[in-house]
């Protein structure tokens, strides 16, 4: 079966290998490269129990952290590359007895799901993570959690589809013509005929596409990246402003930003110093910190919460991807086995109701 995919960031290079390894003939397109959109800017956070979700995307995103160990054993194999991969935990910290009330109520609600978890005071807290403020009060430990580095996961997948026979292209899609037979991808280098095209392009529209598709807004994200000679905690750290992703070389991801800008992924001075000083009131020792870097990326947010999944309505060999907005990473595996149970075994999982493209006012 013949399959182009239609964008190649963290999305889109997992469906491409799970496309592969059930026997998929596969281009797949982006004229950036592997992981330079949203993805980039991505932290990797893996915390399905962490935000206030949905019940349908707590479903999700719990089934997406649960599929994550073989995921990532399967593309290191394949791909010949490590990718660093960390389940250690988060701690979400609250300030004031406001924010304490709410981790207290998030303790409630997974113990009644079951979730292995532990409400700290500020003390206990601090003797887990000694780099935490003096002025946090409680902070709620969730040991399954973890994170993930995003950008190399994804240069991983493509190597690993590609080591598979995908071919990675980047040229320019000009128009997508999707039929009941076949599927007409024209870029400017020529048109590419395939048996169904998955749409994974993140927040950008492929320009001439004929039929109406799934209205997705740019939502930009800002990252900080810092250095420190050795980590400055041990697990994720969540407060109420930012968030810390600490790495193993001692770099610490500070995000993120969420701003409805459009197409804007210019970095900003107000974006960057409200993520340095929500960093530095979080764990004080970030002030000395050197600033490597700061990213940004257009997160694709749809409607709702939840992801856009399957077959087009007007275009039967196409199906879209789209939609992740900031679980992407996490939703990655999971993605990548329902488009490829849907188009190559023609099966629908039980969660590809939740996400049906049908279920918005276009698809």
């Amino acid at each position: 079966m013949k399959i182009t995919v239609i964008g190649a960031g963290i999305v889109g290079s997992a469906i491409a290998h799970e496309l592969v390894l059930r026997g998929a003939d596969v281009d797949l397109l982006d004229t950036r490269g592997p992981g330079l959109g949203a993805t980039r800017a991505s932290a990797g956070i893996l915390a399905p129990h962490l935000e206030g979700h949905i019940p349908e995307l707590r479903r999700l995103v719990t089934c997406g952290l649960s599929m994550y160990d073989d995921f990532m054993r399967r593309v290191e194999r394949d791909s010949g590359q490590r990718v660093e991969y960390e389940r250690c935990g988060t701690l979400q910290a609250a300030f004031g007895d406001v924010e304490a009330q709410q981790l207290a109520d998030s303790a409630g609600a997974l113990r009644a799901e079951g979730i292995e978890h532990t409400l700290l005071d500020g003390a206990g807290a601090r003797r887990l993570e000694p780099a935490l403020s003096d002025h946090a009060t409680a902070a709620l430990l969730v040991p399954a959690h973890g994170y993930v580095g995003a950008t190399c996961l994804t240069q991983a997948l493509v190597a690993a589809a590609r080591a598979r026979g995908a071919r990675l292209s980047t040229a320019t899609v000009r128009r997508l013509d999707g039929g009941r037979q076949a599927a007409l991808v024209t870029t400017h280098e020529g048109t590419i005929r395939s048996d169904a095209v998955i749409v994974a392009s993140g927040s950008w529209p492929i320009e001439a596409q004929p039929s109406p598709v799934p209205v997705i807004t740019p939502i930009r994200g800002q990252l900080v990246h810092l250095r420190l000679d050795q980590p400055a905690t041990s697990r994720v750290i969540w407060g109420p402003d930012c968030y810390l992703v600490p790495w193993r070389d001692g770099s610490v991801l500070v995000g993120a930003t969420v701003e409805d800008v459009g197409f804007d992924e210019r970095a900003t001075s107000d974006g960057v110093r409200q993520l340095l000083n929500a960093a530095a009131g979080l764990v004080p020792s970030l002030d000395r910190a050197r600033f490597e870097e700061v990213r940004v990326g257009l997160r694709p947010k749809g409607f709702d919460e939840l992801p856009i999944i399957g077959r087009s309505a007007s275009m039967p060999s196409v199906c879209y991807a789209l939609g992740h907005y900031r679980n992407g990473v996490l939703l990655a595996p999971l993605t990548a086995a329902l488009v490829a149970d849907l188009v190559i075994d023609g099966r629908e999982r039980p969660e590809l109701a939740l996400v049906r493209p049908d279920r918005t006012a276009k698809g």
